[in-house]
């Protein structure tokens, strides 16, 4: 058992390697070889897209690298798994988009928007997942 005295030299030590240790993770993580935000490859049409997406509450109902809603499909590798073309018309239609019996709202978006919202896509697209090739819902029923 130990005593008053190195109990409290423990726990001093304990919590200054911790301290240390977590600085020393803090710097590593901030160094710009370690950066996985693909921040660079970000321009007006990329900001754009993103404005559509918030307006548009599309992660009401959508996810983006697991954050958001579950009732649509997760959409971080979508331009991947889709193509920019079947996104546009989904964002163009005059009509409810009802893929797998769920219906999307219509945003009768023109080209240029919809080519945001996909600019924005493709980016999301491109942030380093650390080894996972993709995001599923976990309420996907399959995955698509």
């Amino acid at each position: 058992m130990l005593s008053k005295s190195q109990a409290r030299a423990f726990f001093l030590g304990g919590t200054l390697v911790t301290f240390l240790i977590f600085i020393g993770l803090t710097i590593y993580s901030f160094m710009p070889r370690n950066d996985q935000t693909n921040y660079t490859k970000i321009d007006k049409q990329v900001v754009r897209g993103k404005e559509l997406w918030e307006t548009n509450n599309c992660m009401g109902c959508h996810s983006i690298m697991g954050e958001g809603g579950y009732y649509a499909p997760e959409l971080t590798k979508v331009v991947e798994r889709r193509g920019e073309g079947y996104i546009k018309a989904a964002l163009m239609s005059p009509v409810p988009w009802a893929p797998n019996g769920r219906k999307m709202v219509v945003y009768k978006m023109n080209e240029k928007d919809a080519d945001a919202v996909v600019a924005y896509l493709k980016w999301i697209g491109k942030i380093d997942l650390n080894g996972f090739d993709r995001v599923v819902s976990p309420l996907a029923k399959e995955n698509n």
